[in-house]
Parts: C-alpha cells; structure tokens; sequence
C-alpha cells in the first residue's frame, strides 16, 4: 500500500457541463487546461443519455476487461469519483435508469451528457501522485512521482 498525505491549501475546481458535451473528455480538458496535476473528483451527478465504462471479468492476472455502452437511455448519473494522479485522471460512475437498473464501472470516453453534468475537483497540493505500471501483476499501481 502507498499512502500520500497533503499538507496546505487547496484548490477546488468545479466544472458544469452542458447537453451534448463529453463526460471524461470534458474532464480531461480542464485538468490539462488548469494544470491539475494530482487531485481527486470528490463529486460528480448530473445526467448522461450515453454512457460507456468498463468492469473486470476475473479475479487473476493480468486483469481482464468488458467494456459495455449504454446508448439512447435517459440515466442519472449518481456518482463520478476518482483520483488525478501526474494529470490523468481514473475515473468510476454510477449511473440508474428508471427504477431497477444501476450500473457502474470504470468511465471511458464517449459518454454525453443528456442535460446537465457538475464536477467538483479538489487539487492536492505538497503531494506529488504517479500509476506505474507493476510488472508482476501487470497493473498501474497508484505511489509517489519522484521529485523533479
């Protein structure tokens, strides 16, 4: 396990997305534009009317993936979460449609927002993040970036 504390101020950056704009992609743009190098999405609601994520399929390594999209479905979209580590953020959703259906997973890119989408991004400041690849399991594990 790799624990990385901040220490100071910081800062929050919150972004309101409109009908037809791209969830992960629309992140992706502010973090590069504002220069977000490790933070967390500490909240994340709205609506999507297309979603596309992915979820492991095994419990083994090297890990697996099935990716899946949900396409012309009015969802709400119940939690975005995830750290920004040397500016890439790693994203999960939650998403509902009507009364009985939930899906979450890993967020991928193509999925639009239906009418509205708020993202809050608090910046970390005094901790500097990295995911580098492990060769034995063959996953990108979260640890310090070595000072520049």
């Amino acid at each position: 396990m790799n624990v990385m504390q901040s220490e100071g101020q910081n800062r929050v950056v919150v972004i309101g997305l409109q009908p037809g704009e791209l969830l992960l992609e629309s992140i992706r743009q502010v973090v590069r534009e504002h220069n977000v190098q490790n933070g967390a999405v500490v909240s994340g609601i709205g609506t999507l009317k297309t979603c596309q994520m992915h979820y492991v399929t095994h419990t083994g390594f090297p890990p697996a993936d099935r990716f899946y999209t949900l396409v012309d479905k009015p969802l709400e979209l119940l939690s975005v979460s995830g750290l920004i580590a040397d500016g890439e953020p790693h994203l999960h959703i939650v998403v509902s449609c009507g009364e009985k259906e939930v899906y979450a997973g890993h967020l991928e890119p193509n999925s639009a927002v239906l009418y509205l989408a708020e993202i809050a991004i608090q910046e970390f400041s005094g901790v500097k993040l990295i995911r580098r690849r492990d060769p034995v399991h063959n996953v990108k594990l979260l640890g310090p970036k070595d000072q520049d």
